[in-house]
């Protein structure tokens, strides 16, 4: 039996939703999901894009779901809409995979996780950046053996961008991020984490900058240099988010995500710029 997946975005066309479509149709299709409706606030807009996909486009809510099994919200590189594209389907009660970035602040990311619970729906947001070969080769060390880890990455901006260095870190280290301080300009920005137990992290964004994404990792031991292999990075993702389906149980924790914006909000504090802030 085909498992249906909605669309649901700001606006449609973005990389994000030509990727998962083009995966789910091609190379993952044998997984026996479909896209089976699409909707986004610009109507028009998604009409043209649905029909040039061949993939219904549903404006109602109450429809949309009636045709659907599970819930893909989009929206990439609008965190602000987030609430309202999560709050229209989350009351349906079916499983819902978020894009990044999650949420605008961590008070939204909150919210929006209380929502799932209250309708006891499964709820997991990533970046693609959680599907690597450096989160495999961790699994190899031992999370627990990572004293230090570096991470490397490029992007428009960091508000939003930055998610992906990050989620990085966090998804090989773990959550308990205690403080921060930022330094570097808009298009050059470094995070230096703190994190229990004396561990450390660095986050380096560089604005449309020609390199890899990539990350050092350093035990007791020895420190690897990791260059995150960019070709398998959506299907992977794509891979995870059935895996999620399939499971309707999240495979991410919850404090990671929001550890992730916990760290993204403190970065967009003012003070961190000439001194350690609290993470949290």
């Amino acid at each position: 039996m085909t498992k249906r997946i909605g669309f649901v975005d700001k606006e449609l066309g973005n990389f994000h939703s030509n990727i998962f479509a083009k995966l789910f149709a091609g190379e993952l299709k044998g997984r026996g999901y479909t896209v089976a409706a699409c909707t986004s606030m610009n109507h028009d807009a998604g009409r043209t894009w649905a029909a040039a996909n061949d993939i219904p486009y549903i404006a109602d809510p109450a429809d949309m779901d009636r045709a659907v099994d599970f819930y893909m919200v989009l929206s990439p590189r609008d965190a602000q809409v987030k609430w309202q594209l999560c709050s229209q389907v989350i009351p349906f009660g079916k499983p819902v995979y978020v894009d990044k970035v999650f949420a605008p602040d961590i008070a939204t990311a909150e919210r929006i996780f209380a929502l799932a619970d209250r309708h006891r729906v499964a709820l997991q947001t990533t970046s693609a950046l959680r599907y690597t070969n450096v989160q495999r080769r961790v699994r190899e060390l031992g999370r627990d053996a990572i004293r230090h880890m570096t991470t490397w990455s490029t992007g428009k901006s960091f508000e939003e961008y930055g998610i992906h260095p990050v989620e990085l870190l966090i998804s090989c280290i773990g959550p308990e991020a205690t403080r921060l301080l930022r330094r570097g300009d808009a298009r050059q920005t470094q995070l230096v984490i703190d994190f229990s137990g004396g561990r450390t992290g660095i986050v380096n964004l560089f604005v449309e900058h020609e390199m890899p994404t990539a990350a050092s990792v350093t035990t007791d031991k020895a420190t690897s240099f990791i260059e995150v292999a960019a070709g398998p990075l959506f299907q992977d993702t794509a891979g995870a988010i059935l895996d999620f389906f399939e499971a309707r149980t999240p495979s991410v924790p919850r404090p990671e995500s929001l550890a992730v914006r916990r760290i993204l909000d403190a970065a967009e504090n003012p003070a961190a710029r000439s001194g350690f802030v609290a993470i949290g």
